[in-house]
Order: structure tokens, then sequence, then C-alpha cells
């Protein structure tokens, strides 16, 4: 069993990726994840002032300090964007620069969409070296979602069986990279 954080960081009021979180989350469910959502709008900790390690001990707020304690104890990330004028969430990159070290060593796996034919691509392209930079591996798999309004119903059902079937291949090379890297973080630690 596998401890996946599903990110996701649209503001918007009539947020079309919402439809993509249900979809993923409902995936990795019946794939035995343990699955935490992390949703920038609920967790909405503002524009970035202080990242959570610049606290003083037993200071961060203690959503900040729950979702820290989430990123620690993950053995995998999926991030959802939407693009933004190429590139990702604002409210996504925001939330996920609150932390560092938290995401050291650990795969995430990185899912587009928009309302248009390229499904997010150009962003998911930005996502990868944002993550990267942060500390960690991402598969080599994208996901791009497009006409989102049309792929996924309210309730993030897929309406073409297409898109299990390549979540599903997806999901097979993350879940490598999870049982890797938890391995080797239990065997031999991390190189710091």
């Amino acid at each position: 069993m596998f401890k996946t954080l599903v990110f996701y960081g649209s503001y918007r009021s009539d947020r079309q990726g919402i439809k993509a979180a249900k979809f993923i989350i409902d995936q990795l469910q019946q794939r035995n994840h343990e699955v935490i959502f992390v949703d920038a709008k609920e967790y909405d900790f503002g524009i970035l002032d202080r990242m959570y390690k610049e606290y003083d001990p037993g200071q961060a707020p203690a959503k900040m300090t729950e979702l820290a304690e989430h990123i620690r104890t993950a053995d995998g990330f999926v991030v959802i964007t939407g693009e933004y004028n190429h590139s990702i969430q604002p409210g996504l990159s925001n939330l996920m620069d609150h932390y560092l070290e938290e995401y050291y060593f650990r795969p995430a796996g990185i899912v587009s969409y928009s309302v248009g034919g390229f499904g997010g691509v150009r962003a998911a392209i930005q996502l990868r070296s944002f993550l990267g930079e942060m500390g960690m591996v991402t598969i080599s798999s994208m996901f791009a979602i497009s006409k989102i309004g049309n792929s996924l119903d309210e309730s993030g059902t897929p309406q073409e069986a297409s898109l299990t079937k390549r979540f599903g291949q997806f999901l097979d090379e993350l879940e490598w990279y999870e049982e890797a890297l938890q391995r080797q973080r239990r065997e031999k630690g991390t190189p710091y």
C-alpha cells in the first residue's frame, strides 16, 4: 500500500480540473492507495511569506504542520495542473513552494488538463522543471486530459474507456517508482 498525495491548484469558482482530481483519487483508491487530497483552495496559506521550515519549532500554522507531515510520510505525489498562459497555476506553485526538503527523494506523476485539444502539456513541461528543483523525481509519463469539459463528467467519471486504460499505465510507472524509492529510503536512507 502506498500513501499518495494528490496536489491540485485551481482557485477558480468554476473549476474544471476538480473532475480530474476526482477521477485520479478514485483510480488511486481502487489500487489501494491511501490518498490525501491537497487542494490549494482548502489549504489556503496565502501568498508565500514564510516557508514551513522558516517558522520556529511549534510556531507554524497547524494546517501547514499537518501537511508537512503528510508530505514527509508520502510515498509519492500526483500533481494536477491546468494551463495558465502556457504555465502552471499560480495557486499550485504558491502552495507547493511552502515546502522543500519534505519532498526529497519521492516520485511525482504529472497530470495536466485543458479545455482545448493540447491537454495542458505546456504547463506539464514547466511543472517537470519545477518539481525536479524541489527534489522530486518525475516519472517519464505525463497524463494529459484534453477537452476536460467532455472527457469527464461532474463526478470525475471518464466518458471514454481509453482514459482509464491510459491512467492505469501511468499508475503502473508511478507505483514502480514509489516502491523503488520507498525501499531505498528504508534500507539505505537518503544522501542528505
